[in-house]
């Protein structure tokens, strides 16, 4: 059941007439929305609800185990928590992935061995609420967050629908709070939140649509049948494509949870206005990169150690960032190459200090071009494509894909990291004082508009396969 459908569309009327009919009764409401959530996630594959059921009660018992030990087993108690949760992701993610590197070094050896090859389905979102679960344990642990109180509040932490598949990744310290309280929406919750719908359903059904369907998906299909021009502007096209494709789900994520009263994080921020690597995972989906910095980089050490072992460190959290976004060579290599990067960023500021040695403008067009170059290894489905395409850049001939609309398109979707920050919190400041009727008319009145310019069908939010 994806967002911008008909059928999500009925789904959410439904939750939401139900969920503020028992806006005086919170535990019925918390219990409604979890089974909401269930249904939701059931229509991918109801088996997998069972998964989720069984991650809340993992994470919750671990979370309750924790809070009632001394420092001492603590400790074991976490390490537990966190192996059981990547166990689980690890299985369903990498195990194929795994079991065919190995199955091709032993052949290298001459040591031709039958491996026992499953076929898993991968479970959509299953690396946002294993991510989810984790953060709980390990938060429980440092004391940032007490635990839950009832098993209740853990499942509908890890699997309340709006973030469920394709995140945010709301921390439970954000999170178990609000659930605690009776929600209150105000005007401008309201307001905010159906114009980051409808922002998001435009950048994710013409924008990112058209450029998939039209550009993207056909050169990345086969470079070698395109020019070099086109092979760039469907580099370029992808990197539109992805934020837009990306962002547009966390808007909608956030404004759906806003009018059921809850409030998640941002998660973008115009990230290709960053003039730095370091700058760009601050900007670009901030749930992750926050998470990777709490999770893996402090505890390996950060900058405590000196800028050897920071750079160190930096790398390796880059290079499982890049795992985390799936089972295949390419993404360890994107990773790799913004963890490179960044190492070369830190080398930087250690040697020239605070001078500003790079122009904000060329530093922001180096970032950008350094972040396409990895859109192109974390698009291509194998190192040959990644190849084929960047050999390709050179090719002379004509220009057959790129249109006059999808240049606007491209153009238009990097156009939007220089709008006014905040622009759509802005907007909703000056929409919340409107008559209903009149924010109802202009609300409806945009979503037709965009229902009337967007191609046919809806194609996956690209991080469901994450």
């Amino acid at each position: 059941m994806l967002f911008p459908t008909l059928a999500f569309g009925v789904f959410f009327l439904f939750v939401y007439f139900t969920a503020w009919s028992l806006d005086r009764e919170n535990g019925r409401r918390k219990l409604f929305l979890l089974l909401a959530s269930w249904f939701f996630y059931a229509q991918w594959d109801w088996r997998f609800v069972a998964l989720l059921i069984a991650s809340a009660v993992l994470n919750w018992g671990v979370g309750a185990l924790i809070a009632r030990q001394p420092g001492a087993k603590k400790a074991s108690l976490v390490g537990l928590g966190v192996a059981a949760n990547l166990l689980i992701l690890g299985f369903f993610k990498y195990y194929g992935f795994f079991i065919e590197q190995a199955g091709d070094l032993l052949m290298r050896f001459g040591w031709e061995r039958d491996l026992p090859l499953l076929q898993i389905v991968l479970p959509v979102g299953i690396s946002f609420f294993t991510f989810q679960g984790i953060s709980y344990v390990v938060d429980v642990h440092r004391g940032k967050t007490p635990p839950a109180k009832s098993l209740l509040d853990v499942m509908l932490l890890m699997s309340f629908f709006p973030h469920l598949v394709a995140g945010p990744i709301v921390r439970a310290s954000d999170l178990l709070p609000q659930f605690d309280r009776v929600p209150r929406l105000t005007r401008e919750m309201a307001t905010y939140g159906l114009l980051l719908i409808v922002w998001g359903l435009f950048k994710k059904t013409v924008i990112a649509s058209e450029l998939s369907v039209n550009l993207v998906d056909p050169v990345f299909f086969d470079p070698s049948a395109y020019s070099g021009f086109d092979i760039a502007a469907a580099t370029y096209g992808y990197a539109v494509q992805i934020y837009c494709d990306f962002s547009a789900y966390s808007d909608m994520a956030i404004g759906l949870a806003a009018l059921l009263g809850y409030s998640f994080p941002r998660n973008f921020d115009q990230p290709y206005r960053a003039s730095s690597l370091q700058s760009f995972w601050r900007r670009w989906h901030i749930s992750l990169s926050s998470w990777l910095r709490d999770y893996l980089y402090v505890p390996l050490g950060g900058g405590r150690k000196g800028l050897v072992s920071s750079c160190v460190n930096v790398f390796i959290t880059m290079v499982l960032g890049g795992l985390w976004h799936g089972a295949a060579w390419t993404f360890l290599a994107w990773g790799a190459l913004h963890g490179g990067v960044q190492v070369i960023e830190r080398l930087g500021r250690a040697a020239f200090g605070d001078r500003k040695v790079v122009p904000t403008v060329i530093g922001v067009l180096v970032t950008f071009h350094i972040v396409c170059l990895g859109w192109i290894l974390f698009r291509a489905e194998n190192f040959e494509l990644a190849m084929a395409m960047l050999q390709g850049l050179g090719r002379v001939g004509p220009v057959t894909a790129l249109t006059p609309l999808l240049l606007t398109l491209i153009v238009g979707g990097l156009a939007m990291h220089w709008l006014p920050p905040r622009a759509i919190e802005g907007v909703a400041e000056r929409l919340k004082a409107a008559p209903s009727v009149t924010l109802g008319l202009l609300i409806g009145a945009a979503i037709l508009l965009v229902e009337a310019v967007r191609p046919e069908g809806v194609a996956p939010f690209i991080y469901f396969q994450f």
